[in-house]
């Protein structure tokens, strides 16, 4: 990070900075915290139909949003419209996205340990695919399925490849919970076991490496592993999975959606994948990540003999990745977002955790101190989709903006809404 103002090209596509506020599709930040409070998750719709789009352009049909990213009933139908399947691994994901009108047929259902509730409604209502896992499944499958209940699924491989992130995000490797080994002959053995079910459609394999993933290194040599080994096949889909990565600070670069398909199409075509054979992908946090920003209120300032902390009115319950991950992020004052960013402070939240730590070094303007908004760009996946209520701190609201116009998609929770459970 450096001194400098917030680089554009972190925020949505939309962003306009001026010298006292920003706008994003064409709405105010500062009212828009004035109005919702703080914290408050705004989403650039441009940014996300932006986004959707060219993931459905650059794969072919079946290509899906991975949910897990980021879901509302607003996502879900704003994905879907914009030509993309919904990817979710619950029974509760599955539960939200069918309330929000997608039809079953553009759903995909995941997980390694789907209960048998979530595979017999997924079954019921028709889903696209269901991408097997493991044997058990299949034996749970076995049960289920029937000439009312057909199963269209694809098989989760392990292929073996070590992608380059954080070894929590890593999936496409031996040692993982995920998906049937290759090298130990358990992917093989899996299509012979499904092949060998009535009422079964095997449509081919899926692969995902991990998540954050900056080049195609990876995903070049999962293409050349996957290829090969259907080669005797005769599938109609091979799924590369998602884990393409966002630039989250100053100084990291990565591929776009469209560089990232054409990538993939390259390397299927130099391994030799029949042409009649559709690519399929599911990307997430590439969709998501970028249009959407955290608005905070500073709260407290305190220098101590080390540092400076900056104590904002949100944390590790609307933000868990630092923790998680030791993610980076980067911060700028809503009201001077083109002014140089001096003052180094570590940016915290409000939680009853020494670990609560959002920007380990933050760089802020010099006048940034109690009462100003600060946003954190590049939040728009697994903030709210993994945010909680830790210390009984209701979840913030999410706000789409576009056209000059701002909707809630999910309305802030309230004292009531964390209360609504006890008996």
């Amino acid at each position: 990070m450096s001194a400098e103002p917030i680089l554009a090209s972190l925020l949505p596509d939309t962003a306009q900075l001026g010298e006292h506020d920003v706008q994003l599709g064409g709405v105010s930040l500062k009212e828009l915290a004035a109005t919702y409070g703080t914290p408050l998750f705004v989403y650039d719709e441009t940014t996300l139909r932006a986004r959707c789009g060219e993931a459905a352009a650059v794969f072919d049909d079946g290509v899906a949003f991975a949910s897990k990213s980021f879901l509302c009933g607003a996502m879900a139908r704003l994905a879907r419209d914009e030509g993309l399947c919904i990817d979710v691994a619950t029974g509760g994901e599955l539960d939200l996205v069918l309330r929000s009108g997608v039809d079953p047929s553009r759903i995909i259902l995941h997980g390694n340990n789907k209960l048998p509730s979530e595979l017999e409604r997924a079954l019921e209502v028709g889903v696209h695919r269901v991408v097997v896992d493991n044997f058990d499944e299949i034996e749970r499958l076995r049960e289920l399925v029937s000439a009312a209940r057909p199963l269209q699924c694809l098989i989760r491989v392990t292929p073996g490849v070590e992608a380059h992130t954080h070894e929590f995000v890593r999936t496409g490797q031996e040692d993982t919970k995920f998906g049937f080994s290759l090298a130990a002959g358990e992917a093989r053995r899996a299509i012979v076991a499904l092949r060998g079910m009535s009422h079964v459609s095997l449509h081919g394999v899926h692969a995902h490496i991990g998540s954050q993933i900056f080049d195609t290194a990876g995903f070049d040599e999962t293409m050349k592993v996957l290829v090969d080994f259907i080669a005797d096949d005769d599938f109609d889909e091979l799924c590369i999975g998602g884990g393409l990565g966002v630039a989250y600070v100053e100084g990291e670069s990565t591929l776009s959606l469209t560089q990232w398909g054409h990538a993939v199409r390259a390397a299927a075509l130099a391994a030799g994948l029949d042409p009649r054979v559709r690519i399929t992908a599911e990307p997430g946090r590439a969709i998501v990540a970028q249009a959407g920003i955290t608005l905070y209120t500073v709260g407290a300032v305190k220098p101590v003999t080390q540092r400076t902390y900056m104590a904002v009115d949100g944390g590790m319950s609307d933000n868990p990745r630092p923790v998680l991950y030791g993610s980076g992020y980067e911060a700028f004052d809503i009201a001077q977002p083109l002014a140089r960013r001096p003052q180094d402070v570590r940016l915290v939240g409000r939680h009853c955790e020494s670990g609560d730590i959002l920007i380990d070094e933050a760089w802020l303007p010099t006048s940034t101190g109690v009462g100003s908004l600060i946003a954190t760009p590049v939040t728009g996946a697994y903030g709210y989709s993994m945010a909680s209520n830790y210390n009984r701190v209701a979840r913030p609201a999410v706000i789409f903006v576009a056209n000059g116009s701002a909707r809630v998609v999910l309305r802030r929770e309230s004292f009531d809404d964390l209360a609504r459970l006890e008996v």
